[in-house]
């Protein structure tokens, strides 16, 4: 067999089911979303499910989620699964805070993403040179990471001012900034309330107001690892160890370097999240600040399709449905209800169109429930507002599952000179 063929990639022949959704009718799809979202909101009076502050609180809570999913992305891209994102976080929130309060934010961050990376070198130590099921390293690194920075609490932060063993001192902070004119204008345009031109202005302006520094390099560093990982020589050569290490082996790339290079970045994007959670989301660090954001990063990434931009889009909802938490939640969750319903209406007519009658029904049943359900109540209990990010999670996982195509070797175990 030649080396030709080996490298012949059988997958661009698509499953049946995964065809791939192309661009415009995914804007199609986003544009048809918020036109019903603007309707619900006529409909409940709701006017905060798409006010410029619910999107900006948005924007702020899908920064570590979108990091976190982005370190998932190039460790998987190159073979490696990374369970442990969540140790990483939890390392860069406090290496962030330890130095942040000490010698200024900026510090914090360069720690952050070093401490990010520490936990990442020994998944990487432990899955690539000693073969390690990447599960268990990765659950192993997130255990080690609790339990170091507890420790490591108890010996800095107890005896610093202001500061306990479970938290650290207050930490200066970077600033935030709007676009001048831009942010003013669509906040005013936001609180005329009218049909999809408001709804539109608070999306934008979420985007352009209170926006911290790291949330713009976080923002652009989407559209940098798109340009990396499928722009240049450097790109294919990992996204080739992550589908078919041998014949990439064949080819002349060292696989184990690429491997370790993807591994440490996605601890330092990682680690950059954490960082963001105690120096610009909170100021301060917490035990259990990253509340589950590394696995939500990960539902973030397959959600995604291991795609930057579905990645972001994914990011973007669960920081959404996070926010309710923090504006008008009860209120705000019990509209979306509405919306819900509507779309799970348009989800039974689409199974219908397929002609899968059962799962049509069944639908159809979800969908009057939720309808009775919104007609039956006025507000939601707050325990489901604060469930909600981790509800929508597993039902966006459930209902994307058929169309996910991951990297062909992600996880597979590798060794040197094994293709000979």
């Amino acid at each position: 067999m030649t080396t030709a063929t080996v490298a012949k990639p059988k997958a661009q022949q698509p499953r049946k089911g995964s065809r791939r959704i192309s661009l415009p009718t995914l804007l199609l799809i986003i544009a048809g979303v918020l036109v019903l979202t603007s309707i619900v909101r006529l409909i409940t009076g709701a006017d905060g499910i798409t006010s410029t502050g619910q999107m900006s609180t948005a924007l702020r809570l899908a920064v570590p989620i979108g990091l976190a999913g982005l370190g998932g992305l190039w460790a998987e891209r190159a073979g490696v699964v990374n369970i442990g994102l969540e140790g990483m976080m939890i390392l860069g929130t406090w290496f962030g805070a330890w130095a942040g309060y000490q010698w200024g934010p900026w510090t914090g961050v360069v720690f952050g993403i070093l401490g990010g990376a520490l936990g990442a070198i020994l998944h990487a130590i432990a899955t690539i040179t000693f073969n390690v099921n990447h599960i268990v390293s990765g659950v192993a690194i997130n255990i080690l990471a609790l339990g170091t920075t507890r420790y490591l609490s108890k010996f800095t932060f107890e005896n610093a001012p202001q500061g306990s063993s479970k938290q650290s001192p207050p930490i200066d902070s970077l600033g935030t900034f709007d676009i001048p004119g831009l942010s003013s204008w669509l906040d005013t345009l936001n609180s005329k309330h009218w049909f999809l031109v408001s709804d539109i202005a608070g999306l934008i302006g979420g985007l352009v107001t209170d926006l911290s520094p790291l949330t713009v390099i976080a923002v652009a560093l989407v559209p940098v690892t798109w340009w990396v990982l499928w722009r240049t020589a450097f790109g294919l050569r990992l996204r080739s160890c992550g589908e078919n290490p041998v014949a990439a082996e064949s080819l002349g790339v060292n696989v184990y370097k690429y491997k370790y290079i993807a591994v440490i970045i996605s601890g330092g994007f990682a680690g950059l999240g954490g960082a963001f959670l105690s120096i610009v989301a909170s100021n301060v660090y917490l035990d259990g600040q990253t509340a589950g954001r590394g696995y939500i990063g990960l539902a973030a990434m397959i959600f995604g399709n291991w795609m930057p931009g579905g990645l972001a889009l994914g990011a973007g909802l669960f920081g959404y449905t996070d926010s309710l938490n923090l504006r008008g939640g009860t209120t705000n969750v019990h509209a979306l209800l509405l919306l819900l319903g509507i779309l799970v209406v348009f989800g039974a007519a689409y199974l219908v169109w397929k002609k899968r009658y059962v799962p049509a029904l069944i639908t159809a049943v979800v969908a009057a429930l939720v309808f009775v359900w919104y007609a039956g109540t006025n507000e939601v209990p707050a325990q489901l507002v604060t469930a909600t990010p981790y509800l929508v999670t597993l039902l966006v996982l459930s209902l994307s599952a058929q169309s996910l195509r991951m990297p062909k070797a992600d996880g597979l175990p590798y060794r040197k000179g094994q293709g000979k």
